[in-house]
């Protein structure tokens, strides 16, 4: 029993470091990951833009041998299929989510924060919040619980998917071919890339609650 516990516990550390994920698991885990992280419930958990500057650093560096252009591809068409499932599942729950009691993997505020950046931006939010840790998690999962037009929907999903994929996944493959000794650094980077996209979160949060509480007034 300890040493299946261990396992698991060694699994979940995997599926956490983009490192380790794509050193242990290649493309399939990756694309797997980037699914559950778009279009699931307990996604958010996952690093999705620490993953995919470390999957195009490993491309570069020849450490993950998959072409770059399939690459790119693949990755924005999982993350596509991930919204579509997020769509749906708010689809199916529609105003109930908003009722759903808190869970392990399920937290109103995470919902919240997606519907404050919704109502701010409309459908705009599904490309840019691409880029935002738990907001593209819980975004699509809005738009289908609120019954936004699915084509129009994956409109959005598109162009988001396919930015989100083919700016953070090139960045990573340049750095990795120009300065391949990056590559032993790569926790500082993705640090780093997790300090300045959750920067980005908690500044539009806090101008949120500005502009709200000046309205209250």
């Amino acid at each position: 029993m300890i040493k299946l516990m261990e396992n698991f516990l060694h699994f979940f550390e995997i599926l956490l470091s983009s490192e380790k994920l794509i050193k242990y698991g290649g493309l399939a885990l990756l694309l797997l990951v980037i699914y559950a992280e778009t279009g699931l419930f307990f996604g958010f958990i996952f690093p999705g833009d620490a993953l995919l500057f470390t999957a195009g650093l490993f491309c570069g560096t020849g450490d993950l041998p998959v072409n770059i252009v399939l690459l790119v591809a693949s990755v924005a068409f999982a993350a596509f299929l991930g919204n579509i499932t997020g769509y749906g599942t708010g689809k199916f729950l529609g105003k109930r989510i908003f009722q759903k009691k808190d869970t392990l993997f399920f937290k109103q505020k995470h919902l919240e924060k997606a519907r404050n950046y919704y109502d701010k931006y409309g459908g705009v939010s599904l490309i840019g919040g691409r880029f935002l840790p738990v907001v593209r998690t819980f975004v699509p999962i809005l738009a289908g619980a609120i019954d936004m037009n699915f084509w129009k929907f994956n409109l959005f999903n598109f162009v988001g998917a396919l930015l989100w994929s083919g700016t953070l996944i090139p960045l990573g493959y340049l750095l990795g071919k120009k300065i391949p000794s990056s590559v032993d650094h790569v926790e500082y980077i993705i640090l780093g890339i997790t300090m300045i996209t959750m920067s980005i979160m908690i500044t539009g949060i806090i101008r949120s609650a500005r502009k709200d509480n000046l309205k209250k007034h």
